[in-house]
């Protein structure tokens, strides 16, 4: 298994030429696409049309069928690396929460903490307070999961994923589950990490948070991009057909 060669000034995400089928379904029909480091890179699109499977293909949580995938610099398609080691640098945030319902937030918070870094029971508590602090849930840690709100929920996964002290942050659709009220707090803390220069690849229905935190906005038709660029002149603007009909129906 090769060790990869994490390299911080590249470029935190390359895709060249992606593939993705499931059976004779083509998803993903050569994807090219890139994210900075300290980018916020929204990605949209309707149901359907591969966004979520790009973003999983990332970190390989699907694994592609063709082309290859950099993160900051080593190629985590290369059957030889060693593809935790470089899931570890990547915080993934789902739109169902994941938490174990067993457990209360802060050893939901600690155990991968100190299963994977070997962290200590001390370090790994101090951590947990620090990024439940972040999110506004300080006075949650012996709470249980289902005595949360969604929104709660979903900030104590975006907790979690920063305990792990990542790189960057995947997130997929984080607020689709919850009911509206609670939509605001989960995007101030996306909002917050990203004016702390966090790298994030977004995909999301939020169009009033990809044009004020995006750097760069993507829309995605059919597994394939169809117009990328600043946000605010793809949501005013958009030259594609596609783009200008879906942006007509969500705006």
């Amino acid at each position: 298994m090769t060790e990869p060669q994490l390299k911080p000034d590249a470029p935190a995400i390359v895709v060249q030429d992606l593939h993705k089928y499931f059976g004779d379904n083509e998803v993903l029909k050569g994807i090219d696409f890139h994210v900075d480091q300290g980018d916020v890179v929204c990605v949209i699109g309707p149901s359907g049309s591969g966004k979520s499977t790009l973003l999983r293909c990332v970190n390989l949580l699907e694994q592609p069928t063709s082309g290859k995938i950099f993160i900051e610099g080593a190629e985590v398609t290369d059957p030889d690396i060693d593809v935790d080691k470089v899931r570890s640098r990547i915080g993934m945030v789902f739109q169902q929460f994941n938490l174990f319902p067993h457990l209360t937030v802060l050893r939901n918070l600690t155990i991968a903490q100190q299963r994977v870094l070997k962290r200590g029971r001390d370090e790994s508590a101090e951590v947990a307070r620090r990024n439940l602090d972040k999110v506004g849930l300080a006075d949650r840690e012996d709470a249980y999961p289902a005595h949360l709100s969604g929104g709660q929920q979903q900030r104590v996964a975006i907790a979690r994923a920063l305990s792990m002290d990542p790189d960057m942050m995947l997130f997929d659709e984080p607020t689709s589950a919850l009911d509206p009220e609670l939509v605001g707090d989960v995007l101030g803390v996306m909002r917050d990490l990203a004016h702390e220069g966090m790298t994030m690849m977004v995909v999301t229905h939020e169009m009033g948070f990809a044009r004020e935190v995006g750097d760069k906005l993507v829309f995605m038709d059919d597994g394939v991009i169809v117009e990328e660029g600043a946000p605010s002149d793809v949501l005013a603007n958009p030259r594609h057909q596609r783009t200008q009909a879906f942006l007509s129906k969500v705006l």
